[in-house]
C-alpha cells in the first residue's frame, strides 16, 4: 500500500512525495482512509508510529478544498498538551500543505508573542494548533470564532488529562460546532479517556496500532536493579563512560531532582542540561535548540518536558527514575530510535519496586532484558519468578558492550548549553551555560 490509495488530495500527495514519503504506517493506513470520509476516530497509537500525519493528512485534505462559509475562524483545530509538540505538529502541516499558498495557520502556546498570536487571529484562519490554557486565553478575550469549525483533534488526550486540561478541554469542545468531526489520539482508550471521548464523539472507529510496531530502528532495552539511590549513580556513570553513545537523555522523576543530577553531571565534565516544566520559556528553547545542534550531549529531563524531542542523533535513553505509568516508558523510549536508526533505554530500579517493572512489562505485554555489570552487582535481588531471565547476567551487564571510548563528551569541561539553575534566595537563577554564548 501507498499513500496514493489512501485518497488524500493531489496537491497533498505530491507534497508527501517530494519529501520521500511513499508507504504509510500502520496507524496512517487505517487512520486516514476513515478520517477523510468524515468519521470520528478513537486512535491508540504509540509516538513514532507516525500519528501525527494519521490526522493532519486528512485535514490537510479537507483544507485544500476551499471553503464558502462565512467568518474567520478555523476550519481544523488541533490540541497538544505541550507547545513543543504544538509546534512540531504545525511545522508538519506547513510542510505537508507547503502547495496550499491561501492556507494560513496558527500555533497559539505560552511562551511565545501574545501580540502576535492576537494579529494572527485578526485575519481569516484555516489551521490552529494549541495548547489548552493558551487556547483558553484567547477564548475568554473573545478573539476565537469556531463557527466553521470542521475538524477537532486532540493529540495525546491522555497526556493533557494528566496535565489537569479537562476541564478547559470540556470548555472548548463545548464551544465547538456539533456537527465537526472529532479525531483522538491516545497511548490508552480505556477509563478517563474513554469516558471523555463518549462526551465529544458520534458513532466513532476504534482503531488501536499493537505497542510492538515501530516506524524507526531498532531500540534495544535493558533492566538494571539497584541497591538505592548511590548505587544507581554509579551505574548512570559506568553507562556514560561505557555506552559510547552520541547524545542521551535521562529521565527523572522530579523537576528539583532533574536539575540536581544536570548539575552534577555538568560538574563531572559533560555537557549536561535539563528540562523541565517549570523553566522559562525562553531556556526551554535554548535547551532544545542547543540539543538539535549537538551541543548539549546529555539531557535530564522529566516526562512532560520531553515530549515530542524528536533528535535522531539521540542514541541513549536512561530512565534513572522508573515512570509512573506504565505507558510513559514507551513515550520515554521513543525519544531514541528515530528517523531509521538504531537506539538504546536503559532503566534503573531499585530491587524494592520490581512490582513497578512487572507493571510495565505487564503493559508492554513483554519482559524487558535484565542484566548486571561486573563489580556493580545489587546485594539484594527481586523476588525470583518466571520473569528472569539470562539467570540475571548478560544484556547490558557485558562489559563488552559499548565501545568505552566516552563519545559522549565524558572528561569535556565545557559545561555547555540549556539550563542549569536551582531555585535559590533571589528567584531564578538561570543557566550555568558558556559565556560565549548570547542567544
Amino acid at each position: 500500500m501507498t499513500f496514493s490509495d489512501l485518497g488524500i488530495a493531489p496537491t497533498i500527495l505530491r507534497a508527501l512525495q517530494a519529501a520521500g514519503y511513499e508507504n504509510p504506517t500502520a496507524v496512517q493506513a487505517e487512520a486516514v482512509p476513515a478520517a477523510i470520509a468524515g468519521r470520528d476516530l478513537l486512535v491508540s497509537a504509540q509516538t513514532g508510529s507516525g500519528k501525527t500525519a494519521a490526522f493532519l493528512l486528512p485535514a490537510l485534505t479537507k483544507l485544500s478544498e476551499r471553503s464558502t462559509a462565512k467568518g474567520q475562524g478555523p476550519r481544523v483545530l488541533v490540541l497538544t498538551p505541550t507547545r513543543e509538540l504544538a509546534q512540531q505538529v504545525e511545522k508538519n502541516a506547513l510542510e505537508y500543505g507547503k502547495d496550499l499558498r491561501w492556507m494560513r495557520t496558527a500555533c497559539l502556546v505560552g511562551g511565545s508573542s501574545f501580540g502576535y498570536q492576537i494579529r494572527a487571529l485578526s485575519r481569516p484562519i484555516d489551521l490552529i494548533v494549541a495548547t489548552p490554557g493558551r487556547l483558553m486565553d484567547h477564548m475568554r478575550s473573545g478573539r476565537i470564532d469556531f463557527s466553521r469549525l470542521e475538524m477537532l483533534v486532540l493529540d495525546e488526550a491522555d497526556r493533557m488529562l494528566d496535565m489537569g486540561f479537562i476541564d478547559d478541554i470540556e470548555a472548548i469542545v463545548k464551544a465547538t460546532p456539533e456537527t465537526r468531526q472529532t479525531v483522538l489520539f491516545s497511548a490508552t482508550l480505556d477509563g478517563i479517556v474513554g469516558r471523555m471521548a463518549e462526551k465529544m464523539t458520534r458513532d466513532p472507529q476504534r482503531i488501536e496500532i499493537a505497542r510492538t510496531e515501530t516506524s524507526g530502528g531498532t531500540i534495544e532495552e535493558h533492566l538494571l536493579y539497584a541497591d538505592d539511590l548511590n548505587h544507581k549513580h554509579r551505574l548512570l556513570d559506568y553507562i556514560l563512560k561505557e555506552s559510547g553513545f552520541d547524545q542521551c537523555v535521562i529521565f527523572s522523576a522530579t523537576k528539583a531532582y532533574s536539575e540536581e543530577l544536570a548539575d552534577k553531571l555538568s560538574d563531572q565534565g559533560y555537557s549536561a542540561a535539563c528540562l523541565h516544566g517549570d523553566m522559562p520559556q525562553s531556556w526551554r528553547n535554548r535547551t532544545l535548540n542547543d540539543l538539535r545542534r549537538g551541543r548539549i550531549k546529555v539531557l535530564v529531563a522529566t516526562d512532560v518536558a520531553a515530549r515530542g524531542i524528536d533528535v535522531p542523533t539521540i542514541t541513549h535513553v536512561v530512565n534513572f527514575d522508573l515512570p509512573k505509568q506504565a505507558e510513559d516508558y514507551v513515550h520515554r523510549i521513543g525519544r531514541t530510535g528515530r528517523a531509521g536508526r538504531d537506539g538504546t533505554a536503559i532503566t534503573l530500579a531499585e530491587s524494592k519496586e520490581f512490582h513497578k517493572v512487572r507493571r510495565i512489562e505487564q503493559y508492554l505485554k513483554r519482559q524487558i532484558t535484565e542484566g548486571v555489570i561486573d563489580g556493580l552487582e545489587p546485594t539484594r535481588r527481586p523476588p525470583k519468578g518466571p520473569r528472569r531471565n539470562n539467570n540475571g547476567k548478560g544484556g547490558y551487564g557485558d562489559r563488552r558492550h559499548g565501545s568505552g571510548n566516552g563519545r559522549g563528551g565524558y572528561g569535556n569541561n565545557r559545561r555547555e548549553g540549556g539550563y542549569q539553575g536551582q531555585r535559590r534566595e533571589g528567584g531564578y537563577q538561570g543557566n550555568r551555560g558558556p559565556r560565549s554564548s548570547a542567544q
